[in-house]
């Protein structure tokens, strides 16, 4: 990508990222936080997988449970309420606007954390090797 395209890009990325009108929301997710959420949570902050995560992030009008900035790497829970259709067309189209914007978006089941939490950092790793710079 040419250097002015990347620059370009990087401010488009800037104004749609973290946006303050929704700062109190995040915050109270941030406070709520499922019990899977304080997990996977607990096994990925501080560059514990050598990169830097973001949790409960805005992205445009979304926000995400986890974000890594350096990788555009994507990670979403998600419980029984994902299973009905209307969560699952949201969650599609929210998914296409995260991946024209050059995102990765990973999901797990809450379930796959309670009981595999190892498999899911070893995913999480994979991915992380996976995507470019």
């Amino acid at each position: 990508m040419p250097e002015r395209q990347r620059g370009l890009s990087s401010a488009i990325m800037q104004t749609i990222h973290n946006l303050k009108s929704s700062f109190l929301v995040r915050k109270k997710l941030r406070n709520s936080a499922t019990p899977q959420e304080i997990i996977l949570w607990s096994k990925i902050r501080r560059e514990q997988l050598g990169y830097k995560f973001r949790r409960q992030h805005s992205i445009g009008r979304y926000i995400v449970d986890f974000y890594c900035p350096e990788k555009k790497v994507i990670i979403e829970l998600d419980g029984y309420q994902h299973k009905k259709e209307i969560c699952g067309e949201y969650d599609h189209e929210r998914t296409l606007f995260l991946e024209s914007l050059g995102c990765r978006v990973i999901r797990f089941w809450n379930n796959d954390i309670n009981k595999n939490i190892s498999g899911v950092i070893g995913k999480i790793e994979k991915y992380l090797c996976e995507a470019p710079r």
